[in-house]
């Protein structure tokens, strides 16, 4: 998508020679910049300020210093603020959709459907979550007069990979900022739009100095300087299990509570009786999705033997129909990979199992011709081959689904069971009874029925294993993460 394309407040935005990061609320320019890349023409983008370790350390003591202003201020004027955020994400949900489309890769139509709204709606949510909730609790016992009362922890340190910056942004600070934390964020920095455009609507949106600090920074430099930080009282990572680890280790030093959302291998079990269709349309539109570059996508395919070619003729039909183009395209289904890094390592999976005997039944090549020559553009494939493919049990985080075949439902049950993450499965079949027995037996935070990639605010999302730990998002219990219990009593 070319700069001329893009609307004038789009352009307004992008306007100064380097972006500045937020901190403290106010808006400041480093030493340091990094050139945003568009991934569909590999086009320089912005440039953008990057955070040193002595600017994360400023922020996390501004944030420290607007904690008890914060903190104990009324629920009614700390939900305001949330809710005149999400309110400003509707107003400018095409800003925010053309910042995915040129920074992620993603279709405009995509961020405008679900990343945009599901953003707004996120602040909202929490807003009323914390209206709602008890704060405090009698414990009813006999010794002592007691209670428990639920506060906020202080400062909350975030750290988001690139394939969703703005809703992974939205899903970890609008709760952590309704339960009275303040937020330093550290997005990926190959992504950064999005979230600066989100610093720029939290100031409009009257968060007070302090609470809201946005940094976009080398992960080595940046990140480093806030999961090792002892001033932060939580810390929230996002991204890779293997970055997760040094992240959990790092803050387990220093006694930091660590939420950490990794990776994961999702199974779809398709069983004989399932609508073949149905599975078809919507297992590849998951795998598309965002090009592939879903955490809990479903991309190992395990398929009934009965249904199996039937299935693969009409999944090989729907992946060569899918309309991969620029974001920018009103028709696009699919758009580039979103960085040249990611786009080698997709290819380099794609090689390594063929090595090791997976079959490519479609894609599994770069689209160079034409428009496409300098973007980041990859068919989608489909692999089958066998369980001990590592490419069948790692993620390859692209458009790629690795295809299984079965004949017993309980033995599969236990093949799936066999990966080491824990994310998200599904389950396809119109036994309901059947249905229930298999996602209750599939091991992970989240097994859907006949769909996969389901979010609902108020439905927890969560993971467990290799994909993460300390709790998940999107529901009542993502909250009450954000707070601490402290029990006060008196002998009676």
């Amino acid at each position: 998508m070319t700069k001329a394309k893009l609307s004038k407040s789009t352009l307004d935005f992008l306007e100064p020679m380097q972006l500045p990061f937020f901190s403290n609320g106010d808006w400041q320019t480093s030493a340091q910049a990094i050139d945003v890349i568009d991934p569909a023409t590999s086009e320089k983008i912005a440039s953008v300020s990057l955070a040193s370790a002595r600017d994360i350390d400023q922020a996390i003591d501004s944030a420290a210093n607007a904690f008890t202003a914060w903190s104990t201020q009324s629920i009614t004027l700390r939900t305001r603020c949330l809710r005149n955020l999400a309110q400003l994400i509707q107003r400018d949900e095409q800003i925010l959709a053309e910042l995915e489309c040129i920074d992620v890769g993603k279709p405009i139509s995509a961020a405008l459907e679900f990343d945009v709204p599901f953003a707004a709606d996120c602040f909202s949510y929490f807003a009323n979550v914390a209206e709602d909730f008890e704060y405090t609790s009698n414990n009813n016992l006999t010794t002592t007069d007691s209670h428990v009362v639920k506060l906020p922890y202080g400062v909350a340190g975030f750290v988001f990979p690139w394939n969703f910056p703005l809703t992974l942004c939205a899903w970890g600070i609008a709760p952590a900022l309704a339960a009275g934390n303040t937020v330093v964020v550290k997005p990926a920095s190959e992504t950064p739009l999005s979230s600066l455009y989100l610093a720029k609507l939290c100031q409009e949106a009257g968060f007070p100095a302090g609470v809201v600090n946005i940094l976009p920074g080398q992960g080595s430099v940046a990140g480093e300087a806030l999961i090792s930080s002892q001033k932060i009282k939580l810390m929230s990572f996002t991204g890779s299990t293997a970055v997760g680890k040094h992240v959990a280790e790092v803050c387990g030093r220093n006694l930091v509570p660590a939420k950490l959302e990794l990776g994961g291998k999702g199974a779809a079990i398709v069983c004989n009786d399932a609508n073949v269709d149905h599975a078809v349309e919507n297992l590849s539109g998951a795998v598309t999705l965002n090009a592939g570059q879903v955490c809990c996508t479903a991309s190992r395919w395990y398929i009934h033997e009965d249904i199996y070619q039937e299935f693969v003729d009409k999944a090989k039909a729907k992946y060569q129909s899918t309309k991969v183009l620029n974001g920018a395209h009103p028709e696009a289904e699919m758009g580039p990979i979103c960085t040249e890094k990611q786009l080698s390592q997709v290819l380099n999976c794609i090689k390594e199992a063929k090595e090791q005997g997976a079959k490519v039944l479609c894609g599994g090549n770069r689209i160079t011709h034409g428009e496409y020559a300098n973007g980041y553009f990859i068919e989608p494939t489909l692999l089958a081959g066998s369980d001990d493919n590592t490419w069948a049990q790692e993620e390859i985080f692209g458009p790629v689904a690795f295809l299984l075949k079965f004949s017993d439902e309980d033995e599969v049950i236990n093949r799936a069971n066999q990966n080491p993450y824990g994310l998200a499965n599904s389950v396809w079949t119109t036994d309901s009874d059947k249905a229930i027995k298999l996602a209750h037996s599939l091991v992970g935070g989240n097994s859907w029925i006949n769909a996969h990639n389901v979010f609902e605010y108020g439905l927890n999302y969560g993971a467990c294993n290799q994909s993460g730990c300390g709790g998940g998002v999107n529901s009542v219990a993502t909250f009450e993460g954000y707070l601490r219990h402290q029990s006060i009593a008196s002998v009676r």
